[in-house]
């Protein structure tokens, strides 16, 4: 394992941005920035031993800046939407900003954690290296409650799997909902769309959402329909079937499905598989669920790394995390992180052949 650390950029404040690069021995890499705890990188084999990056993102800071697809970052406080950007916690309405459509609040308000430089450590051992990333955020940051100290880190393995551990602890009570943002494409990011590339998920229901892509309440039971993939199946193959309402509604995929048989351990609940290059993606959680979502809205002007042109579904999301809107929502998993409590959740996305 090599390491690597170079200037990546500046924020228009001034404030560098540092790119941090680490190779295992078969050639396998990840690139993550401080900036957002973006991974901005991850290159892997085919099943030929071709090395080629998997994930979209940009050749330069302002592309980050400029895009508005959270490409490859830390979301928080809350990952995914809160509806009308209000919660009630211990009696008392927490108000948030309303940056998705004026309506309601998306990944952690104005100024998420995607948005912020991270104070950032890296290590280096015999068959792993990484980076520890802190964060405090403050009481009332972006409307939330409580002084936040969050702690993520990434761990890359000479086994091509990078692990993500996310912890936190507050002062006062609060929500929290963290999660990663990165756009895959088991082809190469610069492969067209992901179509060919063959998704399971281990759920038998999503939540069903409104015209605001807010849940419901309601479980949707994925049986029968475009939903189902508890055995593997290509993401082009429904994902325009829109005789089903909640496609019409997320444009495509952009829903939370529940895991089953979740009981707090690691384990592996989702596996994409591309045909083209017989590359693997096992990812492994202890979250209740996932947020499929299958790039609907690739379509920012600005390119992406060596020039590619953003193109609408050319990747997708599996955002490991609890339910979208929960604090709303008293059925589902409670998000309520209270003083002498951790937050204490890992996702590894682990990479082979076949």
């Amino acid at each position: 394992m090599t390491f690597e650390k170079t200037l990546f950029g500046k924020l228009p404040c001034g404030a560098e941005v540092y790119a941090y690069t680490f190779t295992n021995n078969s050639g396998a890499s990840v690139t993550i920035l401080n900036y957002g705890g973006i991974i901005n990188k991850l290159i892997m084999p085919d099943r030929d031993g071709k090395l080629a990056d998997v994930i979209c993102g940009f050749d330069e800071i302002e592309g980050y800046l400029e895009s508005d697809g959270y490409q490859g970052a830390l979301i928080g406080r809350y990952g995914n939407r809160i509806a009308n950007g209000k919660f009630t916690l211990n009696g008392k309405e927490y108000t948030l900003p309303l940056n998705d459509n004026g309506k309601k609040t998306l990944h952690g308000g104005n100024v998420g954690f995607d948005k912020k430089i991270w104070d950032t450590t890296p290590f280096l051992e015999a068959d792993n290296g990484g980076l520890v990333m802190k964060l405090v955020s403050p009481d009332g940051e972006e409307g939330f409650p409580g002084c936040l100290t969050v702690t993520v880190t990434y761990t890359f393995r000479e086994d091509n799997s990078i692990a993500i551990r996310y912890e936190a602890q507050t002062d006062a009570d609060t929500v929290l909902n963290l999660t990663n943002h990165t756009y895959f494409n088991l082809c190469g990011y610069d492969f067209g769309t992901n179509y060919t590339n063959y998704m399971k998920i281990d759920a038998d229901y999503i939540l069903e959402v409104d015209e605001l892509l807010i849940p419901t309440g309601k479980k949707y039971p994925v049986e029968g329909t475009p939903f189902d993939f508890r055995t593997a199946k290509k993401i082009g193959d429904d994902i325009d079937d829109t005789s089903d309402k909640q496609i019409e509604l997320g444009g495509g995929y952009d829903h939370h499905y529940v895991f089953n048989n979740v009981d707090g351990t690691v384990k592996k609940l989702c596996e994409v598989y591309a045909e083209e290059t017989g590359r693997v993606m096992s990812v492994y959680t202890n979250q209740p669920g996932v947020q499929f979502y299958s790039g609907n809205f690739l379509s920012h002007p600005h390119p992406f790394k060596g020039g590619f042109k953003q193109v609408k579904r050319a990747a997708f999301c599996l955002e490991t995390q609890h339910e979208p809107d929960a604090p709303n929502h008293p059925d589902f998993t409670s998000t309520v992180l209270k003083p002498g409590e951790k937050y204490d959740y890992t996702t590894v996305y682990a990479f082979s052949v076949k």
